[in-house]
């Protein structure tokens, strides 16, 4: 089976192909620029480096969410199309559980958090099973540290990791010194855990309806919020018919 997986919630980009669970190759960016400059060069790049294309893909795999809303509709409109395009399969998940993967064997509590801006972060806690597959413990929330940190005290051994880890390294380890955080080169998405993950999702039986399925942002979007505050000032009229 081949697999094309993408990650764009983020800062960094990254394009993986796959063979069942073995990865052909893989382009990782952390340049700063916009995804969509990038995206489709890095996508063509893996698919020269094997020899394969669309055509030949049998399951397209993306992140959903939560991150920046310009990262994560590219990845996912980008991930629709090709999957509409050839009529393949789609599995897509959250970013922190692909995040978590990228723990190896850990026995304690794994808390990706992503730098979500405005001094929130996008937070979810795992725990690895017997195969290292990490099972969500406690939702995906928005939130702040502060009030994140209480709630994760009480888990026993808690590793970070994420880009939120390594914004707010200092502040977790003052607030809970027993913490582990991960060196930074683990805080990344990879394009190559969410395939392998996709991979073993798909042969459970999951899969996204191509058509209907959307991002997952946690958060509004800036013009959705000022939509709301407006609607709420009445400062707008809204058509309820």
């Amino acid at each position: 089976m081949l697999i094309l997986a993408l990650d764009t919630t983020g800062a960094t980009l990254s394009v993986a192909l796959l063979e069942d669970q073995t990865i052909r190759a893989e382009v990782f960016v952390n340049t700063g620029d916009n995804h969509s400059l990038h995206l489709l060069t890095a996508i063509e790049h893996v698919y020269d480096l094997v020899g394969a294309s669309p055509e030949t893909t049998d399951l397209f795999v993306c992140t959903l969410g939560p991150g920046s809303f310009t990262g994560v509709r590219i990845g996912v409109a980008t991930i629709k199309g090709l999957a509409m395009a050839t009529g393949k399969p789609v599995v897509g998940f959250s970013a922190l559980l692909a995040l978590s993967a990228n723990v190896g064997p850990f026995t304690g509590r794994i808390c990706p958090i992503m730098d979500a801006q405005r001094g929130q972060v996008y937070a979810a806690i795992y725990k690895l099973d017997g195969e290292f597959i990490p099972q969500l413990m406690h939702e995906e929330r928005l939130t702040d540290l502060e009030a994140l940190i209480p709630q994760v005290k009480d888990e026993g051994r808690v590793l970070f990791l994420g880009s939120g880890a390594v914004k707010y390294a200092d502040l977790i380890n003052r607030m809970l010194p027993e913490a582990i955080i991960a060196p930074a080169q683990f805080s990344h998405v990879r394009a190559s855990m969410a395939g392998l993950l996709g991979f073993r999702k798909f042969h459970e039986g999951y899969s996204l309806d191509v058509l209907t399925f959307t991002p997952h942002y946690l958060r509004l979007s800036e013009a959705e919020r000022k939509f709301l505050m407006a609607e709420s000032s009445g400062n707008i009229e809204v058509d309820k018919s």
